[in-house]
């Protein structure tokens, strides 16, 4: 098993410290058990969520052996282009410790927002999906797309992974879950995905992977699994535990939605290694940590007293 754990982003104007976003990543980092730390995008929103790929940036400064990622940049409203430069200019940055979870975002997205039409958004994500890899592996570039077209450009430079930072895809539906295997390097589950879902979505991409005879894993050529689990760890009890975590998933998602609340685990030390155990049991071999309240108290407990029981 790995464990990662959420950047925070959640900041309202001008509560950002510098200090104390450093000092949380240095010791997420000390304290050994996390290979990981993850940022999410949503560019629109009420939350004061900042935006991922600044984030990665700045904690790669804060720190030495974290890898970093985002899980998911919604690609279908980024200019592969421009996200593609910025991901290996990072990847540079960090000394290759660049992590990519892509997503379409489904139709429902605000695509007029981006001077986009929501017409064959699918077929867009994945045309974009395939320029990232050539302008990461090839140059000059030459891409004739629907969408997308270079003539011999060159890009430089390519990102510090060869041939590039893993892709992770991120999405629920059985046809996103073959798109993706096909199209990437590894699976992560959404943190609004109940268990039961998770474990649904595993088996169909277990089943892609034996098709095409590939394996799980985190080696060379292998595909890992992962899921990001919405957590609340509370001495006081399910009770409180579960009124702050309804709470805080209403401010993000903007309304209560049942599925998205029984996909959080949340309660006693106990009670939330149960449900990590069953994540774990459904198929993840990653497991991204994402407290919605009390971070920094989360990312100590988390590591030194819950993931010390997962044994």
């Amino acid at each position: 098993m790995r464990f990662a754990i959420a950047i925070p982003q959640l900041y309202p104007d001008g509560s950002f410290s510098p200090a104390d976003f450093r000092g949380y990543l240095e010791r997420a980092e000390s304290l050994g058990v996390y290979e990981s730390a993850w940022t999410q995008e949503a560019a629109f929103g009420s939350n004061p969520q900042l935006s991922p790929l600044e984030m990665m940036t700045y904690a790669a400064a804060c720190t030495a052996t974290l890898r970093l990622g985002c899980a998911v940049f919604v690609t279908t409203q980024n200019s592969p282009v421009h996200l593609a430069k910025a991901l290996a200019s990072l990847d540079q940055l960090s000394g290759g410790r660049v992590e990519v979870g892509v997503g379409s975002g489904g139709p429902q997205r605000p695509f007029a927002a981006f001077g986009l039409s929501p017409d064959r958004y699918l077929a867009r994500f994945t045309e974009g999906i395939e320029l990232m890899k050539a302008l990461w592996t090839s140059s000059p570039v030459t891409f004739e797309g629907e969408f997308f077209q270079l003539k011999d450009i060159p890009i430089e430079p390519k990102p510090y992974q060869r041939p590039h930072p893993r892709l992770w895809f991120g999405g629920s539906a059985e046809a996103a879950v073959r798109r993706g295997v096909r199209l990437c390097d590894g699976f992560f589950g959404g943190g609004q995905s109940p268990t039961s879902a998770f474990a649904a979505q595993v088996s169909v991409a277990r089943a892609v992977l034996a098709a095409s005879g590939r394996s799980e894993g985190f080696g060379p050529g292998q595909f890992p699994i992962a899921k990001r689990i919405y957590i609340g760890l509370d001495p006081a009890g399910r009770v409180r535990a579960r009124t702050r975590m309804n709470a805080a998933l209403e401010a993000v998602y903007g309304r209560r939605v049942a599925a998205i609340e029984s996909a959080a685990v949340a309660g006693t030390l106990p009670e939330c290694v149960a449900g990590v155990r069953e994540v774990i049991k459904a198929g993840a071999e990653l497991i991204l940590f994402t407290p919605l309240f009390d971070a920094h108290e989360h990312m100590e407990r988390i590591a030194t007293e819950l993931i010390p029981a997962l044994a």
